[in-house]
């Protein structure tokens, strides 16, 4: 893989040295490409020339002798020797040469320098730098020119004035608990056991390095695809709203769903099971959340938040989760809370008085049904997605019969519970909501 001067990979990763082999899978493919004398050979050759550095052209140390600086750094000791530690000794060779692949470039400056060479001040490259959920790392030489780029770019954000400071800190933050969280799932969940030996006597170490190879660029390419989806789908709901205002603060529905009895189940399971069970949960949640047209926002074990614009698409949600988990025997019962109002979103969160009051609707529902306040209720009621009572119903199906029409047909039902005092919010009046038909 060749690295072009923004440090970005390019050119083809399935090959190496042979053209035209495309065939099999990415797995497959590097336990082919490690399993060879030759790589095996380039594989120690690497490892040595980590820990022995050579200058390529005459074989020398690539270290200048002690009191002599070398031509090529201008007067600066060469970065690969020179990186406060970073590259010492003690460090893995793999876990450098990883750390190169991935980045696409190798470490060569301070927090200082990079912000130097970025024209921004250190004060804002540490905000941002913090912002992306990266850990101060004093004047370690552990930045790459990537690193730089990246800070260019904010700041050239903020210069031009498309946005604030604070604004491109958002960013900044938003963008890495995103990734952060991605990453550790790919890692921990998808190339853990991709990275199993293929074959008896080959260790992790040498199936890792070229399986990041080939993998990489293809995931790149699909993050991107899926983050350029997202946007646009982002993007058309926030412009459909009426006005400005409602852009920020909209009327959505927010949906919580929770399983019950999970804290007894904690005590009960093995940590694996209870991994499994989650991780089913979960899965089930974001699919029917998504192929009914809502959002999820995020999940927390036991319990999802998903939002949606429409009353009727967060009904049918709520709904749906409920029949799905209890005709899955392993599963335990799941209670929903819905509300509906005016709600603020940042960072692909949400919050306000109708997130809170969904959260406390779920708390007090019954196992396996769905509790909605009043506003929601109204909305459903005013869509026609459910009658203002089932005497209502009733009626109109008696006049409809009269006329010889259709009577109108709806999708929930509504029953009026008691009252109650709910903590933080006062009294509320929940409605128990039902599939009709």
């Amino acid at each position: 893989m060749t690295v072009d001067d923004s440090g970005s990979g390019t050119g083809d990763p399935a090959s190496d040295g042979e053209p035209g082999r495309t065939s099999g899978s990415v797995a497959d493919t590097a336990a082919a490409r490690v399993d060879r004398p030759e790589a095996r050979a380039r594989v120690e050759r690497v490892e040595k020339e980590e820990q022995h550095p050579v200058d390529a052209q005459d074989g020398r140390p690539d270290s200048p002798p002690e009191g002599r600086t070398d031509s090529r750094t201008d007067g600066r000791t060469d970065s690969r020797t020179d990186q406060a530690g970073a590259e010492s000794d003690e460090d893995d060779p793999l876990a450098l040469r990883l750390e190169q692949l991935i980045l696409g470039a190798e470490r060569r400056y301070t927090p200082f320098q990079a912000a130097r060479s970025a024209g921004v001040s250190m004060e804002l490259a540490s905000r941002f730098w913090r912002a992306m959920g990266f850990a101060d790392i004093g004047q370690a030489k552990a930045l790459t020119e990537a690193d730089v780029l990246a800070l260019r770019r904010l700041a050239g954000l903020v210069e031009a004035g498309l946005l604030s400071e604070a604004m491109a800190v958002q960013v900044a933050r938003s963008t890495g608990q995103t990734t952060a969280r991605l990453a550790e799932w790919q890692i921990d969940s998808f190339l853990e056991g991709l990275t199993e030996p293929p074959e008896p006597g080959m260790t992790r170490t040498e199936v890792t390095y070229p399986l990041i190879e080939l993998l990489l660029p293809e995931l790149e390419e699909f993050l991107i695809y899926v983050w350029r989806r997202q946007l646009a789908a982002a993007t058309g709901r926030v412009v459909q709203a009426a006005d400005d205002e409602e852009m920020v603060d909209r009327r959505l529905a927010v949906g919580f769903a929770d399983l019950v009895g999970f804290t007894r189940l904690t005590r009960r399971m093995e940590e694996e099971e209870l991994g499994e069970l989650v991780e089913a949960f979960e899965t089930t949640a974001a699919d029917l959340v998504a192929a009914h047209g809502g959002r999820l926002i995020k999940t927390l074990g036991d319990e999802v938040l998903y939002a949606a614009d429409d009353a009727s698409v967060a009904a049918e949600i709520a709904l749906r989760l409920i029949e799905t988990m209890a005709n899955d025997e392993t599963m335990p019962e799941l209670r929903v809370g819905i509300a509906f109002g005016t709600v603020t979103t940042r960072m692909g969160d949400v919050f306000g008085t109708t997130v809170n009051l969904a959260s406390r609707l779920t708390s007090i529902a019954p196992k396996d049904a769905v509790l909605v306040d009043g506003a929601f209720a109204e909305e459903l009621i005013r869509t026609q997605d459910a009658p203002a009572s089932e005497a209502v119903a009733v009626e109109e199906a008696v006049a409809a019969e009269k006329e010889g029409e259709e009577p109108p047909v709806y999708r929930f039902g509504l029953q009026p519970m008691w009252q109650r005092a709910v903590r933080g919010l006062g009294v509320v009046e929940p409605w128990l909501m039902s599939r009709r038909g």
